[in-house]
């Protein structure tokens, strides 16, 4: 044997080596989450609920057998994107929960069960058991049952401020109602705040973000750490195919915790309320305040009569600190707002006119405030069809600030048709198919006479800059 071929074998046989005791050294750090799984599983329910589905329930993009479709969302379960039409039916669906107490209280998704007209719970043993709502709500996505039985098994509550990224995590729950199924992964984002439109329920939630399989079914399902202790609720999943792509959203336990104890108590949810039209800060404003980054939420205008305005809060004030809690983006300061008891006092930190500053405030009720309050606020729901957004009216002071005449403010991008042409957050729409726009009576009215499958003119402000935008409402 020559030398080179000799040192070329002892050179592979070393690799080898060297590669198999990697594997096995790696192997020995791994999780092994068999004793977790066995711990745990026991408080883990399948929810199975029936409804009558009705024909505004459309699915306008299906194109396949009407039963074919049927027996796909009996398997399918959870939540389904707006669109179905199968006329009115008996239909069903299923999710996950965990019990929380031995005499019947579980904790599930708001979707999982909301406009059930019968709930049952299977448990892990396979006994099963009808099920009552405590309460439900809507903008956190969580819901409290209760079923009829004593000496259940319970997972207990963790502490968020322990979840770290990159740490592991499991998930137990029913996927495509194959029940009582096992996943793991990592936390790959804490406090992930996402488009209502992704949502449905506006920015109350700050979500655990992993990149555990979680595919429909798990909604309402716990989210472990290694100690088998729950720090999130599954609820949300992105996916253009409507399966995991290694991107999930779970709902942290102290949300989480606080939800379900007002829940329990009373039956409903209070939430902090504020009283102000946010927005991000932009690189421009950040440059004016001699901000290092675009951080904290920009004031846009000042609900009268409302908490904020009592406080002394102005339009242009830069929100950076909310009761201790940093404000990265206007998308934060609902959530903590919503986290605060009405009637609480609580100190914000915020930049005006250059100089930092502190305003103690007295936190409003969202729910008990009016709705004159509310329409004050300008809100005005998605057009359903047409343009796919929704927007508030702007108020005198911002048109003074802003230099305009009229225009209505861009709060969600919600369908297609906005998405398409390229609307944003904070857009300020100026005219539409050649008329200006000042009220939610403007929009309104001349959304029903839009022509279909037709090019529009859209006169937008954004970051001080107009441009025209071209939009098409589809047939």
């Amino acid at each position: 044997m020559s030398k080179v071929l000799f040192l070329n074998l002892l050179r592979s046989v070393i690799l080898i080596f060297a590669f198999t005791l990697s594997a096995q050294v790696s192997a020995q750090f791994l999780p092994d989450f068999t004793e977790l799984v066995e711990k745990t599983a026991p408080a883990i329910v399948n929810v199975r609920i029936r409804s009558t589905v009705s024909a505004s329930d459309r699915f306008d993009d299906f194109e396949g057998d009407r039963q074919e479709l049927e027996e796909f969302l009996e398997f399918f379960g959870d939540r389904f994107p707006d669109g179905f039409d199968l006329g009115e039916r008996e239909g069903g669906s299923l999710g996950s929960g965990f019990i929380i107490a031995e005499d019947g209280y579980i904790v599930t998704n708001h979707h999982v069960i909301d406009g059930a007209d019968d709930i049952t719970i299977t448990l892990n043993d396979q006994r099963q058991f009808k099920a009552e709502i405590i309460g439900s709500d809507q903008r956190s996505d969580l819901a409290l049952l209760k079923i009829d039985a004593e000496g259940l098994p319970t997972v207990p509550f963790g502490h968020v401020e322990d979840v770290k990224v990159g740490q592991w995590v499991l998930a137990i729950g029913s996927p495509f109602n194959l029940s009582h199924s096992v996943a793991a992964g990592i936390v790959s984002f804490v406090g992930r705040s996402l488009p209502p439109q992704i949502t449905g329920q506006g920015n109350y939630v700050s979500f655990i973000q992993t990149d555990v399989a979680i595919n429909p079914g798990h909604s309402g399902g716990p989210l472990f750490n290694l100690a088998g202790e729950v720090i999130g609720v599954n609820s949300q999943i992105y996916s253009n195919s409507g399966g995991s792509i290694g991107l999930s959203f779970a709902i942290p336990v102290d949300i989480a915790s606080n939800v379900i104890n007002q829940l329990m108590q009373s039956g409903n949810v209070s939430r902090g309320w504020m009283g102000v039209a946010i927005a991000d800060v932009t690189q421009e404003q950040a440059n004016i305040y001699n901000l290092a980054t675009p951080k904290g939420a920009f004031v846009n205008d000042v609900l009268p009569g409302g908490p904020a305005e009592a406080a002394g809060f102005q339009a242009e004030d830069i929100i950076l600190r909310y009761n201790g809690d940093e404000i990265r983006n206007s998308a934060d300061l609902p959530y903590h707002v919503g986290l605060s008891m009405p009637g609480s006092e609580v100190e914000v930190e915020l930049i005006r006119n250059g100089r930092l500053e502190n305003i103690r405030m007295l936190v409003g009720d969202l729910d008990a405030a009016s709705s004159q309050q509310q329409l004050q606020l300008g809100s005005i729901a998605p057009i359903e069809n047409s343009l796919g957004l929704s927007v508030t009216e702007l108020s005198e002071t911002e048109k003074q600030r802003l230099g305009l005449e009229h225009g209505l403010r861009i709060t969600e991008v919600i369908g297609q048709v906005a998405q398409r042409a390229g609307l944003q957050v904070g857009d300020i729409i100026l005219s539409l198919n050649g008329r200006n726009l000042d009220s939610l009576a403007d929009l309104s009215e001349i959304n029903n006479s839009l022509p279909v499958g037709s090019p529009l003119p859209l006169l937008v402000e954004r970051d001080g800059q107009q441009s025209f935008f071209t939009i098409m409402i589809d047939g």
